[in-house]
């Protein structure tokens, strides 16, 4: 939340022009926007409110919401920003937080602004975490599943046997045992071997109290996600400690985006259909990729699920959060902590990635910036660092023969494997535009295409184009993360989708979609490559973060090329992203009554 804007250009869209005081200082000066600025005096005059200084806590509380907090707290922003404005008249923060306490947009019927303590939220995102705590808490406080403790012992000693399954089966039977579960680790811990076994567990339960077959519903927040894990649970069931019935179950179990199990509104961005009043009908709830998941979304999800439903969350809360508001997965692991009454289970065994890459990742994670410059300096094949003074020829070595492989694989009609080309390798960038921008290289290697053409490839379409969906289409089914391939279709090209299925669609037909040779780190979450590229910005870059560098480097599965400096690797681990949130807080006091402490 600390960084700042610079304007170029004196007509800057983000500047309020014609806007002086107060605001106005702040909006010049770098830390907040036009729209910033523009809502929190209309609201202030709506309200009534003519002081300046609760009209800037308001556009602060504002910009705190489109940097990924639900709240905000006016003495840690004075110091954080306050030292980077020196020039700024920035509000004594005790007298000012006083100030914005005894506002009307506070003490109002419907109030704009909630002020908790030491935090100030806009009033929605305020409801959104009491909502969301209150609902866990109250899961917790039900009594909890009563199951068949023979069979109990028998499934866990059959589908987690051995010490090498510990960790997962200890993580099971506390699932079995309660409404909610957290299921966390990093890469490679168990997480999808947990869980299908858990699974097998809950459905051996249902099938001896003579209910019908356990309905499960798999989400997660994107289409990639959500079909990794369809995938990842079939792998699982293929395991000898499966009984035909229970393998047969679980690859029949369908996954879908969390948009799509709670029904999209078209009339509202921000409600569905499946809510408080109107409950999914699932006996078993598991999110995967969690960690994604907003504030908002979380809310809205356990709201929808039954009182006498689990609720199974999994992921990492180590990975970047949401690009929404919230750090839900790691409040709420913070929150609950991880004593014996705990729902949470930390998975830390074992990796499906080569020892080096997890020695990088872990290091990148610990915060230990020299560890991390160790292990690229050892000489590894898997694991290295290349200088960015040739970007160029860099990238070009890097990211052409795969391009040309796709199009080649493509034009011969061989979809399979220009859709396995796809996934062997990816570029991932911190930003989306500029010269370190996935858009620049993306542009950048369709060029290289055209040049072997003879500039006679066509665009923007062309059979070889990779492609990555980036919004919800329901008509078509078509969800945010989705990837798939461009092939020829008759006297045109078509898109062919990238799951089981292998749907095809004519471009004229596709929304919002990317060519897909490089993309975000934030958008690379859910998926896995073999093989993956991360190009670092300069080490100032404000979203260069040691949560950025953690997602990059576990989305590899075999080995992984650094791009850039060894100072752009430290900066990045010594920045962690800073989101202000209560959720943690509020949930550790509300499980402490809860329990009567």
């Amino acid at each position: 939340m600390t960084e700042l804007m610079t304007f170029d250009d004196p007509y800057d869209r983000r500047l309020a022009l014609g806007v002086d005081g107060l605001l106005g200082e702040f909006n010049r000066a770098g830390v907040l926007t036009a729209a910033d600025v523009r809502i929190a005096l209309r609201v202030a005059a709506l309200a009534g409110e003519e002081s300046s200084t609760v009209a800037l806590a308001l556009a602060l509380a504002v910009r705190s919401v489109r940097h990924g907090s639900t709240c905000v707290e006016l003495s840690e922003l004075t110091e954080s920003l306050g030292g980077k404005t020196p020039e700024l008249p920035w509000p004594a923060p005790q007298a000012w937080h006083a100030e914005v306490a005894a506002s009307p947009l506070v003490e109002a019927d419907v109030p704009v602004l909630r002020v908790e303590g030491r935090l100030i939220y806009l009033d929605r995102y305020a409801e959104l975490e009491r909502d969301l705590c209150r609902d866990l808490v109250e899961r917790g406080t039900r009594p909890p599943p009563e199951p068949d403790e023979a069979l109990l012992a028998a499934d866990l000693a059959r589908l987690f046997p051995g010490e090498g399954y510990a960790e997962q089966r200890a993580a099971a039977e506390s699932a079995a045992r309660g409404w909610t579960s957290i299921l966390t680790g990093g890469p490679g811990t168990g997480k999808t071997t947990a869980l299908a076994r858990l699974l097998a567990v809950l459905a051996s339960q249902a099938t001896s109290a003579g209910r019908p077959p356990l309905r499960v519903a798999l989400a997660a927040p994107t289409g990639k996600a959500a079909a990794r894990m369809k995938e990842a649970v079939a792998a699982v069931a293929d395991a000898e400690a499966f009984t035909a019935e229970e393998r047969a179950w679980l690859k029949g179990l369908a996954a879908s985006t969390l948009h799509r199990l709670l029904g999209v509104r078209p009339d509202n961005g921000t409600r569905f259909r499946q809510d408080r009043d109107h409950r999914l009908s699932h006996d078993v709830v598991v999110v995967d990729e969690s960690s994604m998941v907003s504030l908002t979304l979380m809310a809205r999800l356990v709201e929808a699920v039954r009182p006498d439903s689990r609720l199974i969350l999994v992921g990492d809360p180590d990975q970047l959060a949401s690009i929404e508001a919230g750090t839900v997965l790691r409040d709420l692991v913070g929150g609950w902590g991880s004593g014996p009454a705990s729902p949470v289970s930390h998975l830390v065994s074992g990796h499906r990635f080569g020892s080096e890459i997890s020695a990088l990742a872990d290091a990148v994670r610990d915060g230990d910036a020299e560890g991390a410059i160790a292990v690229l300096r050892a000489g590894h094949d898997t694991v290295r660092l290349v200088a960015a003074d040739r970007l160029p020829s860099t990238m070009r070595d890097l990211l052409l023969p795969d391009a040309r492989a796709m199009l080649d694989a493509a034009r011969d009609g061989r979809v399979d494997d220009a859709l396995a080309v796809l996934d062997s390798h990816r570029l991932l960038c911190a930003h989306r535009e500029g010269p370190f921008g996935a858009t620049t290289w993306n542009d950048q290697v369709v060029h290289w295409l055209d040049e072997d053409a003879g500039h006679t490839l066509g665009r923007p379409w062309f059979a070889g184009r990779p492609v990555l969906v980036t919004e919800n289409d329901r008509g078509l089914r078509l969800y945010n993360g989705d990837t798939g391939i461009t092939v020829p279709a008759g006297d045109g090209l078509a898109v062919v989708i990238a799951e089981e299925a292998r749907r095809r669609f004519a471009p004229s037909r596709l929304g919002m979609v990317h060519t897909a040779y490089a993309m975000t780190v934030h958008r690379s979450q859910g998926s896995q490559f073999d093989r993956v590229s991360v190009l670092l910005p300069g080490d100032d870059s404000r979203l260069l973060t040691r949560e950025l560098l953690y997602t990059a480097l576990t989305r590899a599965q075999t080995s992984v090329t650094l791009i850039g400096t060894e100072d752009a690797v430290r900066a990045a681990i010594d920045t962690r992203v800073q989101r202000a949130s209560g959720l943690a807080e509020r949930l550790t006091v509300a499980v402490d009554k809860a329990r009567g402490g």
